[in-house]
């Protein structure tokens, strides 16, 4: 049927707002993105909109033009992968035996409430500090990677998405002679993507944009991970990293130039990992949604 011209209108306005909504949500990115590239006068001044003004690298220069940045960058990437990687292990058998009902696990409730319990009440910022100093994970990966090993919403997110699949799966895997394991890694894991790409994506954003662990858990900033590291150097503008023959290229930031080349430089790798896991992200929040 050829469209009305009501329904022509209603597309063509919902396209027009949906092309706005866009452009208001990229505008400042390439706000921020011209004032790091704009020389600090110019910056300060406030004379950079969306185009660069007297275009400079000092910014990133300043940034990538240390062996101090490279080590925090590489110090992140170790925690993303390591910390993703162990999350979505104990994600996955987790969420699995909880995702059974009372009949196959009979202290299903119990398990869950004690997970639930831990969204409602943590131990507080001292005790953890007092344990993670205790098992000496002070200065080290772990301890930036096993306190936020599990997080109970991505359980919560995944055993939804299982209770979703159907059981005659299982029942033809057991008929077949697997076990537990196999069933979970032949079966559920495989038709679980979305859902698993959801949760691995909120992990990695989690472990690439927290700075206070490392802030909390590090003594020595040769062990600090990205986001740490640029607060220290660029919002606090600590001196002790930049050396006597940077004093030139120092003239040529500001504030607001350090500030902008620090957000894009922290939500660029997120900028260029989500158009990859976005055709995954709605599915697996709705289908892993809660249900009764």
């Amino acid at each position: 049927m050829k469209p009305s011209f009501g329904r022509r209108a209603f597309l063509v306005s919902n396209l027009l707002f949906l092309v706005l909504v866009s452009l208001l949500c990229l505008m400042p990115i390439i706000h921020i993105l011209a004032i790091s590239f704009s020389s600090g006068s110019a910056a300060a001044a406030g004379k950079v909109a969306l185009w660069p003004v007297e275009f400079t690298t000092a910014a990133y220069d300043n940034v990538f033009g240390k062996p101090e940045y490279l080590r925090a960058f590489g110090v992140s990437i170790e925690r993303v992968v390591a910390g993703t990687a162990l999350s979505m292990l104990l994600t996955i058998v987790t969420a699995y035996p909880l995702s059974k009902d009372r009949n196959a696990f009979r202290l299903r409730t119990v398990y869950a409430w004690i997970f639930v319990f831990t969204i409602l009440f943590n131990g507080g910022l001292i005790p953890t500090y007092l344990t993670i100093k205790s098992l000496g994970l002070i200065d080290s990966l772990g301890a930036l990677v096993l306190p936020a090993a599990i997080n109970v919403f991505n359980v919560i997110l995944l055993l939804n998405f299982y209770r979703n699949l159907p059981k005659e799966l299982e029942d033809a895997s057991r008929i077949d002679g697997a076990g537990h394991f196999a069933t979970l890694w032949k079966i559920y894991v495989p038709l679980s993507l979305p859902a698993l790409a959801t949760t691995g994506l909120f992990t990695m954003v989690g472990h690439w944009n927290s700075w206070f662990d490392g802030m909390l858990y590090m003594n020595h900033p040769e062990n600090y991970p990205l986001q740490t590291f640029l607060q220290t150097v660029i919002i606090k503008m600590d001196f002790r990293f930049i050396k006597s023959e940077n004093v030139e290229l120092m003239l040529k930031l500001s504030d607001r130039t350090s500030r902008a080349a620090q957000i894009f430089v922290a939500a660029f790798p997120i900028l260029i990992v989500y158009p990859f896991l976005q055709r995954f992200f709605i599915k697996g929040i709705v289908m892993g949604s809660v249900k009764e």
